[in-house]
């Protein structure tokens, strides 16, 4: 009795069995090449090269300008131009519009069949409806008026007493001393006024860059320290600088000696300005001048 080979068996052996590929001279028959293949391996080589060619005509398409070659793409640029000209040819349709209407109205004038002054040229022009205003609806209400007082009553540009934001850091007095005028948004005194003897040494507050140290007419010696944290100090009728522009100091180093310099100067004091991103703040809040 023959025993069958099941079919599964049969499809494996046939996809499975070896071949060999032969380049040869026509000319000699010499062997120039030979690969040992199989149904199966041709299979694989076959749809791994679709999918590659597949997969690097997806990316020309996508990121190459190839894909403006093919039907149905539009470049970006072409999207922009047609915009453009689509508003260009609006703008020449008014235009040529308000042209015909000019024309249409010299017509009569230059056949002398209307005379100049009974012409309203600006009726003339395109979309020239007159606009209505209710002037009753632009009155302002007793609530409107209540607030739009309020908010010009205030400053327009608010100047803070104190930092928005708590920052835990300790200042180093400049000078200790009597306060001979207090800080005072409403004046515009932006400052302290501490008096002290001639000479005295005046001292950073705290580390920082020196951005500006030179003589003004009218507050004399001026110095300014910026410190990196958003503060920046201002130390102003000084009677000498021991710092230039560029010099970085420490807390508590001296600076500058007190003096009395400058057209705006009362006598021998320190007027101590110190800001934070931008606004004045009371420099009394962060600094015991006593």
């Amino acid at each position: 009795m023959v025993k069958k080979t099941p079919k599964k068996s049969k499809f494996r052996q046939r996809i499975t069995n070896k071949f060999r590929l032969v380049v040869l001279n026509e000319d000699t028959f010499e062997e120039k090449l030979s690969f040992k293949l199989t149904i199966l391996n041709i299979f694989v080589l076959s749809g791994v090269f679709s999918i590659v060619l597949v997969a690097l005509t997806t990316v020309l398409i996508a990121y190459t300008p190839i894909r403006e070659y093919i039907p149905g793409y539009a470049s970006t640029k072409l999207k922009k131009d047609a915009s453009k000209l689509v508003y260009q040819a609006d703008s020449l349709k008014n235009r040529l519009q308000l042209l015909e209407n000019y024309t249409k109205a010299l017509r009569p004038i230059l056949a002398g069949e209307q005379p100049i002054s009974t012409v309203d040229f600006d009726s003339l022009k395109v979309n020239s409806d007159p606009i209505h205003i209710d002037e009753k609806k632009l009155a302002a209400s007793k609530n409107d008026s209540l607030f739009r007082e309020k908010v010009e009553s205030k400053d327009r540009f608010p100047l803070f007493d104190k930092a928005e934001n708590k920052i835990d850091i300790v200042f180093f007095a400049p000078i200790t001393g009597s306060i001979t005028q207090e800080f005072n948004i409403t004046n515009k005194h932006f400052a302290l006024d501490i008096s002290q003897k001639t000479g005295t040494p005046v001292k950073a507050i705290e580390d920082g860059r020196v951005i500006f140290s030179e003589w003004t007419t009218e507050t004399g010696y001026v110095l300014i320290i910026e410190h990196g944290t958003g503060f920046i100090s201002v130390y102003k009728h000084n009677g000498v600088l021991l710092k230039q522009q560029g010099d970085f100091v420490k807390s508590g180093e001296a600076i500058a000696t007190i003096g009395s310099t400058g057209e705006l100067t009362t006598g021998p004091h320190l007027h101590f300005e110190l800001w934070y991103n931008g606004y004045p703040v009371n420099p009394i809040n962060y600094i015991d001048f006593k």
